[in-house]
């Protein structure tokens, strides 16, 4: 079994004063019998204005902490984790009281131990509950870090009113504070918001500083949202804040929010649907912090909600995460966001302030420790008891999952690294075997599995069971449809694996397969050609990097045989011939770059193939290095243009040029070879008759638009654009005349369920997909995609119809009947040639979240393929 070593030394290491914070105070720091006297500092003595008064930026929330941690250092440690693109401190506040603390450490290991996480026994059978509590982790639900502030304060202070409650949450509990998960975002909504603001706030909602601009302060860096990533771990703040969690393994995880202005407050319990994996002390628990909740606001008269909207199902949220890790999670959500600043009037006519944003989130933090506090080693019970049922029994029905590389060592390492981000251990089967379970492929049992040596396997007797089984399962269960986000996720669909679940539990003490080794040439002899599989990603950066170094290559059109092995479409040829410039070096540049990406060489010594196309043949392209561009900015959801962004900065490290909507009438199209149009509200004002005119003729002349989503939705129609949406059919017409009488008698009260009839929130559908095209090269295997919206589109009458769905493609996750219906003989994929150039339409989102892990080649494809 392999496990990713934990980060020692790293929860102990303090955290010096950096010289962001170097305004806060210099006092010398009291003993911690001196920081019992009542000289630990308020927030507002600290920043000098009262929280609540204006937004705080997120380094002087840090040193706020910082400061208290010098003032109790008994009872207060900071510890920095790590820092986010844009070079800010992260960092949690580990508050307990002086006798926990001073263990701090053996607790920590206790809990791992206890769980299996870590060697050995534990050195105490008494535990104290963790409980942690994440603010922030949307930047522009900013009320978070400010309430942190004041949480932080009433559980060290003696001066508080509440200083006896504090005191029995310190004597029972581990307190971790992370005070802002996303301080990108967050900086920059609170930056723009103390721009706008004067002295006095304005509460008219359509004043400019209830407005923020695109794209808001909600998301990261590279504009994905931090919130539904916390098991795909893609942004570097996730996987740095992750690997504390997993060093901590908290039993209790509160995630604050903040929802739409007009909305009061939600906490515990959930709404359905719940996994049904969520044990009933969990649900049980639910109902607990809801009671200690309501109890808080009751006493104040404030408004509140449970039980609706807020789902416990997707598996990457700061509730379900935590959740499926054994933990009790929950969202809370306050009314407010960015557009309710610093007052906003509702319509009701009465004002909602920041402070009373604050004074909810406090109560909330407060009343959820305080249940933890009184039922501390109940919780620890139920949560060690949750782990030893992940260990020795397991639960769904299968007891080992098989996953075979069939030769693509990219794929395969990309799924180990997120299992190891996970802590989910895996191995390799010791011997040669038939066993019988589930075939992904086929989604039909198979009594006749063939399992070799060196085959990956992954047993569901480990303590991540649980999580290992819902990121598994081929579909599923929905309780309830009307849910959040989206109803399917399973890795072996998103990674293009060959996978089985096996009823049986068979051993993984074997090796792994070694992996090969480049074909070498006899002594002497020259290198003609370099051939790489087209495969997956990292067959992409290899093919970016060379580009970069302006290292011609050439890709086959067909599938050729040399040297008695058989090359599919798309296999790369670096060739010797056209790189005379690189003289002596060309070996070795080819060969650093296919190291730096993890690919495998074959050299060969001729062009000449057994069958198939030669290497100088017109069907071996050649490609050419594009200038790619993106639009970006106004009425593009930042995550579909934030998951390409990253997708060419941090994956394939190749320039992308990120243009503004609104200045699509001056781009330099000369200068531009790619455009690509993601998803995007806006597209009837930024491509008017003149922009796209414009377009069609830079296409004509030899450039590629790619149409993702809305965009292609959009272009369906248009003048010069082939797509088009399918026509009703008489028998539909006859069916929508007959559904009349029904419609019109609907009843008001199911509304929100009646409407889910259309929807389609996220679902896997297998695609037909041709794999001759350049836009299907590298997917033999099979491609599944991730269905959002039921586009209708009808066939290509004039183009290529790459990627399709027929009647019943269907593989998992939640479709309405009618969006079912629209899904059959559907285009999901197709390429219309337009002059010189090439327009690639694509329905669905191939590099969705960053966790689609099959649509990284097909967006490659299109990128580079396509049009050569």
């Amino acid at each position: 079994m392999k496990y990713i070593p934990l980060l020692a030394g790293l929860l102990f290491t303090s955290l010096s004063v950096s010289a962001q914070t170097a305004t806060s105070s210099s006092a010398t720091p009291p003993s911690a019998s001196q920081s019992r006297t009542g000289t630990i500092d308020s927030p507002a003595k600290f920043l000098g204005y009262q929280v609540g008064e204006r937004f705080t930026p997120h380094y002087r929330v840090v040193a706020y902490a910082e400061q208290v941690a010098k003032q109790v250092p008994g009872r207060v440690k900071v510890v920095p984790y790590g820092t986010t693109h844009e070079g800010r401190q992260m960092a949690v506040i580990i508050v307990s009281s002086e006798a926990n603390m001073n263990r701090l450490d053996e607790i920590r290991a206790n809990n791992l131990k206890r769980i299996g996480m870590l060697d050995g026994q534990p050195t105490s059978a008494k535990q104290p509950a963790i409980a942690w509590l994440s603010y922030n982790i949307h930047g522009n639900e900013a009320v978070s870090s400010e309430a942190f502030m004041d949480v932080l304060y009433q559980l060290v202070s003696p001066t508080s009113s509440q200083s006896a409650l504090s005191q029995k949450i310190l004597n029972s509990a581990i307190i971790i504070l992370d005070p802002g998960l996303n301080p990108d975002g967050h900086d920059r909504y609170v930056n723009w918001y103390n721009q706008m603001m004067g002295r006095n706030p304005d509460p008219t909602p359509s004043a400019r500083e209830h407005n923020e601009p695109w794209p808001g302060g909600r998301y990261t860096h590279y504009l994905f949202d931090p919130n539904r990533d916390w098991a795909w771990q893609t942004q570097e703040i996730t996987q740095q804040r992750m690997a504390v969690y997993q060093n901590w393994m908290p039993h209790l995880h509160g995630d604050f929010h903040e929802m739409g202005y007009e909305s009061p407050y939600y906490f515990a319990p959930s709404a359905k649907p719940y996994h049904e994996d969520i044990t009933p002390f969990q649900r049980q628990f639910q109902q607990t912090i809801g009671q200690y909740c309501s109890k808080a606001f009751d006493k104040n008269g404030w408004l509140y909600y449970t039980r609706e909207r807020f789902d416990l199902f997707y598996p990457s949220y700061g509730d379900t995460y935590p959740t499926y890790n054994g933990a009790i999670g929950m969202t809370y959500e306050q009314g407010g966001n960015s557009r309710a600043g610093l007052a906003i009037q509702r319509r009701d006519g009465d004002t909602l302030t920041l402070r009373q944003r604050i004074d909810h989130h406090v109560a909330a933090s407060i009343a959820t420790l305080e249940s933890v506090a009184d039922r501390s080693d109940e919780v620890v019970k139920e949560f060690g008891q949750f782990f030893d049922k992940a260990r020795n029994s397991p639960t769904g029905p299968y007891k080992s999952y098989v996953i075979k590389s069939n030769g693509d060592a990219g794929r395969l390492k990309s799924l180990q690294e997120l299992l190891e981000r996970n802590r989910i251990t895996y191995g390799y089967a010791d011997k040669a075997q038939k066993v019988s379970g589930f075939n992904y492929t086929s989604q039909k049992e198979d009594k006749n599995v063939s399992v070799s040596a060196g085959d990956m396997v992954i047993s569901a007797y480990q303590p991540k069971s649980t999580l290992l089984k819902i990121l598994f399962e081929p579909n599923s269960k929905l309780e309830d449809s009307a849910t959040y986000d989206i109803t399917a996720w399973s890795l072996p669909y998103a990674f293009g694996l060959q996978t089985y679940g096996l009823n049986s539990r068979i051993g993984t003490g074997g090796t792994a397969p070694t992996a090969p080794k480049a074909t070498t040439m006899a002594s002497g002899a020259k290198v003609y050609a370099y051939v790489v599989a087209w495969q997956s990603a990292p067959s992409a950066q290899l093919l970016a990097g060379l580009m970069k170094k302006q290292v011609r290559v050439r890709a086959a059109e067909k599938p050729f045989e040399l040297e008695d092995r058989n090359y599919p479409s798309g296999t790369l040829i670096i060739a010797r011939a056209g790189n005379e410039r690189f003289g002596d070096r060309f070996d070795a540049v080819v060969q650093q770059e296919a190291s730096r990406c993890g690919v495998t060489l074959t050299p060969v010594q001729t062009g000449f193939v057994a069958k198939g196309s030669d290497f100088g043949s017109d069907f071996v392209s050649s490609l050419k290095a594009p200038r790619v561009g993106l639009v970006i900015g106004d009425g593009t959801p930042p995550p579909s243009a934030g998951e390409v962004w990253q997708f060419f900065d941090q994956e394939l490290e190749y320039p992308i040029s990120l243009f503004d909507g609104n200045s699509l009438a001056s781009v330099e199209w000369n200068k531009l070879d790619v455009l690509i149009l993601p998803t995007n509200y806006n597209y009837g004002r930024f491509l008017n008759d003149k922009v796209l005119a414009s377009i069609r003729e830079w296409v004509r002349a030899g450039g590629k638009l790619i149409a993702m989503e809305r965009a292609a939705a959009f272009l369906a129609g248009k003048e010069g654009f082939s797509l088009k949406e399918k026509e009703s059919k008489a028998a539909e017409k006859d069916k929508a005349k007959k559904d009349i009488l029904s419609e019109s008698t609907k009843i008001y009260a199911d509304r929100e369920r009646s409407a889910i009839s259309d929807d389609i929130p996220g679902s896997i559908y297998r695609v037909n997909i041709d794999t001759t095209h350049p836009l299907g090269f590298g997917l033999e295997g099979g491609y599944y995609t991730l269905v959002q919206s039921a586009y209708d589109f009808d066939f290509l009458k004039d183009g290529w119809n790459v990627g399709y769905l027929k009647d019943n493609n269907y593989v998992a996750g939640f479709s309405g009947k009618n969006a079912k219906d629209k899904l059959k003989n559907t285009l999901l994929m197709g390429v219309q040639s337009y002059g010189r150039g090439s327009i690639v339409y694509l329905a669905d989102d191939p590099l969705f979240r960053g966790f689609w892990y099959n649509g990284k080649l097909l967006f490659s494809n299109a990128v580079f393929m396509v049009g050569n």
